[in-house]
């Protein structure tokens, strides 16, 4: 199959169908293409995939433990149709001829794009245009976002058209440590990096090396504190940029889950949670939700990978400003996280571990 044949192929797909152009385009880039051989799994029952699996080429079975539910040839017009897309998936799907050719479409996806197309009033093309062929495709990458899903396709797409694209040179600061915080950025093409400097030390302590489609700067507007970090370009790139009056009425409420410490516990007797201080390691030893682990704010995203994804977090700090901040992070990186509400505040001081 050409590349010209692929493409219309797909286009026919329903509901892609019914796609605007644009619309199609975009998601047309995050399909993922898939060659396989005869006895291969497609999906297993029981999986949650998040994705709308076509058949190009070939023959497949579904089957439901050892009965066989059906079989699907491609070119016929059940093959048009995402097939047995319940998710959690309810049967087993497998190759049965010599191969086969098959795609997965982010569903999330596909449904921000059906949402706007059909809402009338929402298009991308302003956004698009901004785009180069041989750029990372920045808003497509935000849209995979897990944590961008919670935010309605309307909110999303004011989001992109409220953002402005500004060009940096390498070396050029983005942000200084200790100054107000105004604006939230999206790295979209380039390099840069982020340190900060320590009392007492010499130099800049590195935190992170950002690349197209990284985020940064929601600390300081969520929590309304000084930037804690500076941004340096370690090359020639832009950004798309969104004022903190836009980010904090598009993008902060619909990003939160809070909780109530009594809330907080129930959860933690039903399954395994892990309470997150993110105070400094001097404010953790004064007082504390006995069991909690002590990572800082400012440390959070150096650490991001050591830090387990099949648990819940339950983010707290003194008010809430920091954990707000750091569950924010944490739902950018697919982290199920939960701001407690009003922080260590909220809760006596007779269930709190102190420092002798």
């Amino acid at each position: 199959m050409d590349t010209t044949e692929f493409h219309n192929t797909i286009r026919q797909l329903a509901p892609l169908d019914s796609l605007s152009s644009r619309h199609f385009e975009l998601l047309f880039k995050k399909i993922n293409t898939v060659h396989g051989k005869q006895g291969e799994r497609i999906f297993n029952r029981g999986e949650t995939d998040k994705s709308n699996i076509y058949l190009l080429e070939g023959k497949i079975e579904l089957r439901k433990g050892n009965q066989i539910i059906d079989i699907i040839k491609s070119g016929t017009e059940q093959a048009k149709h995402p097939i047995a897309h319940s998710q959690p998936r309810t049967l087993d799907a497998k190759i049965i001829t010599s191969e086969a050719l098959y795609i997965a479409i982010p569903s999330d996806m596909l449904d921000i794009m059906l949402t706007w197309d059909q809402t009338g009033d929402y298009y991308v093309d302003d956004v698009a245009q901004m785009e180069e062929e041989d750029e990372t495709d920045w808003m497509v990458n935000i849209l995979q976002s897990k944590a961008f899903r919670r935010i309605s396709p309307a909110n999303l797409q004011s989001i992109f058209l409220r953002m402005k694209e500004v060009a940096y040179r390498a070396g050029e600061i983005i942000i200084t440590q200790d100054q107000p915080g105004d604006y939230f950025y999206v790295l979209k093409s380039g390099l840069c990096q982020a340190t900060r400097k320590l009392p007492n030390r010499p130099g800049s302590l590195k935190l992170a090396d950002l690349k197209p489609g990284d985020i940064f700067g929601e600390e300081a507007l969520i929590s309304d504190t000084p930037r804690n970090a500076t941004l340096t370009m370690i090359t020639d790139g832009s950004l798309m940029q969104l004022s903190k009056e836009d980010f904090l009425a598009l993008m902060k409420e619909p990003m939160h889950k809070r909780i109530s410490y009594k809330e907080g516990q129930k959860m933690a007797e039903e399954q395994a949670v892990v309470w997150m201080d993110v105070r400094l390691p001097n404010e953790h030893k004064q007082r504390f939700i006995p069991g909690s682990i002590n990572l800082p704010l400012v440390f959070l995203r150096m650490k991001l990978k050591q830090l387990e994804k099949d648990k819940p977090y339950i983010v707290y700090c003194d008010t809430g400003g920091r954990s707000s901040a750091a569950a924010f992070l944490l739902g950018l990186e697919g982290f199920d996280a939960y701001v407690l509400n009003d922080g260590l505040s909220s809760i006596k001081n007779g269930l709190l571990k102190e420092s002798n």
